[in-house]
């Protein structure tokens, strides 16, 4: 019997990815496109009744880092867990390609601390078929993946390819670089690259504490980036940055200036017209930059027309700390150290010894330790992590609980990680925590200029795991809150992300564009605790957190996931370029 689809979603309530109201109706793919929606006379070769259940797009996750991952692994987890169906990897100016065979150990180094992927998984798990980015691309597509797969050009593989050493001594690149930097990028975004990366923040660090290569790099040529896309045609600019100004890194300790900071980006925007976003977060203790920066992008972006746009999480940026993980807040002293390759229960056991406790405790965290955020670890914004909790209270914090108990705030958080067969972690918001009403996430989902994002799926192995945004926006804002309608959450994890990667054929339930899907079972829909799993080459260990609700992730018409388990289908491809909407198929 012959079938006129592939696929048939019927009877669901399908929320199309726009913000607009929920509908009624079958949902039908054909060759990966979707070919039909509404009433569905025809038959499909597999067909999924959703009665009672949402369809939506597949989401699209604009910022991750699998560059490494995507290499080895077919499964592209957590993201792909939480009803991803599109990444776009390359962020923060980290990756693997260009690459000459005599540098591949300083992006190694860089993306191992600034992005916490053990060296020894990399060393393993990378083959290192290409030194160009096409050639990283051609490696990237010969593989199946259960999500489709975008890059972007990470400048600091493409400055140490252009500039040497020079590039790691923050030298100014001068004419001939910036040119051969445009002709780099120019060449990426024909192969395929949808943009470039770029980093200016003082937090991303080797594991040996040196700074990124990008970090204080002139504007001339950041424009060179710019004007390598215009070449191209095509492609958009990532930033992150600490909106600091100065250029050498002797005076890195100076204070944010966000309004040169951030000139220097829109002036790039403005001056190029590439499209251009960038990671805005609220630090505790920088709450009024926060505001400044969005006030001045409000202004460049409603009233003058600049592409440029805020990239922001949907909840605190949080560090998992435990014996378990990569970091905890005695990591850096000697005494600790000794006993890190231990399975973690038995170092939970020999760290509970009163005199190794002492020991410790009477040690100095800081001098030795190689965690680049170390300065910023705060025992008033450090909690025990119980019950899947991402906003505690104050009163909730070591620094509280010690203050009850009559304890220091290190005895505390040492005796919480070491109990429970050190299975425990603390949590620790570095951004967007707030014990008040209205949080710098809330304000930035009521901002329709501001990208939801942040999810870093790939990185941050040991120590953060943001990958399950999605899901955490859906259940927390919509269903627990019930301050933003589930359409307009939607849209921010489909058409919004899809739009601002220039994914034109995707995001949306529309006749003619890609069929990846979701089917929701909202009641249901909820994360789990996050657990560690040992399944990277070398035997690596990394964070993962699954879901619940998600009956069916579809990607290109084929089911991906079925109740939050991998079906072993892998549809999934590298997406070569931007796109824009397709051609409405003629009736």
């Amino acid at each position: 019997m012959s079938h006129q689809y592939d696929l048939i979603v019927r009877n669901g309530s399908v929320i199309d990815g726009t913000g607009s109201a929920p509908f009624a109706a079958d949902v039908a793919v054909k060759d990966g496109v979707i070919a039909a929606v509404g009433q569905i006379e025809g038959s499909a070769e597999k067909e999924i009744d959703a009665r009672g259940k949402l369809v939506t797009p597949g989401f699209v996750d604009i910022h991750t880092h699998y560059d490494a991952q995507a290499v080895w692994d077919s499964h592209l987890a957590p993201s792909s867990l939480h009803g991803v169906t599109t990444v776009v990897m390359g962020n923060c100016g980290v990756g693997f390609a260009p690459c000459r065979k005599e540098d591949r150990q300083k992006l190694i180094e860089l993306m191992e601390g600034v992005e916490d992927i053990p060296g020894a998984v990399m060393h393993e798990g990378l083959e290192w078929t290409w030194e160009s980015f096409p050639e990283y691309l051609d490696a990237i597509e010969s593989k199946p993946r259960d999500v489709d797969v975008c890059a972007l050009l990470p400048h600091s593989a493409v400055r140490v390819n252009v500039m040497g050493d020079r590039a790691v001594a923050f030298e100014p690149a001068t004419p001939e670089d910036v040119a051969k930097m445009r002709a780099i990028t120019k060449e990426a975004v024909e192969a395929g690259a949808v943009g470039v990366s770029t980093s200016r923040t003082t937090s991303h660090k080797t594991l040996a504490g040196e700074y990124i290569p990008t970090l204080r790099v002139y504007e001339d040529e950041l424009m060179g980036l710019a004007e390598g896309l215009n070449d191209a045609g095509s492609g958009f600019i990532e930033v992150v940055s600490d909106w600091i100004t100065d250029e050498t890194p002797d005076t890195l300790k100076a204070e944010p200036d966000p309004v040169e900071a951030f000139g220097i980006l829109k002036r790039v925007a403005q001056n190029s017209g590439r499209p251009m976003v960038y990671t805005l977060a609220q630090r505790h203790n920088l709450r009024q930059m926060f505001n400044d920066i969005l006030e001045m992008n409000r202004k460049a972006y409603e009233e003058e027309g600049v592409n440029i746009r805020p990239v922001f999480p949907p909840r605190a940026i949080g560090i998992l700390l435990g014996l378990q993980a990569s970091q905890t807040p005695f990591s850096g002293c000697p005494t600790f150290k000794k006993f890190n390759d231990l399975p973690y229960d038995q170092k939970a056991a020999k760290l509970r010894e009163p005199e190794i406790r002492a020991q410790v405790l009477s040690e100095d965290p800081v001098k030795e330790s190689t965690f680049p955020l170390i300065h910023r670890m705060s025992y008033a914004h450090m909690f025990p992590f119980k019950n899947k909790n991402y906003q505690p209270r104050e009163d909730e914090s070591i620094a509280a609980i010690a203050k009850r108990e009559n304890l220091t705030e290190a005895e505390v958080a040492y005796d919480f990680l070491t109990e429970n067969d050190g299975k425990h972690f603390l949590y620790m918001p570095i951004t967007n925590y707030t014990d008040y009403s209205l949080s710098a996430s809330e304000e930035l989902l009521n901002e329709k200029m501001a990208i939801m994002g942040l999810g870093d799926g790939g990185a941050h192995v040991g120590f953060i795991l943001d990958a399950g945004f999605p899901t955490w926006l859906l259940t927390h804002w919509g269903k627990s809150e019930g301050k933003f309608d589930t359409p307009e959450l939607v849209r921010r994890l489909t058409s919004d992300t899809a739009e601002a990667a220039g994914l034109g054929d995707r995001g949306q339930i529309k006749v003619g564009l890609k069929g990846d899907l979701n089917v929701i079972d909202w009641d249901a829909l909820d994360f789990e605790a996050p657990y560690m799993v040992q399944d990277l080459p070398a035997g690596g260990k990394r964070l993962m957190q699954g879901a619940s609700g998600y009956d069916y992730t579809i990607v290109s018409g084929e089911v991906t996931h079925q109740d939050g388990k991998p079906t072993g289908v892998l549809p999934g491809k590298l997406v070569r370029g931007q796109r824009g909407e397709p051609a409405a198929p003629s009736a």
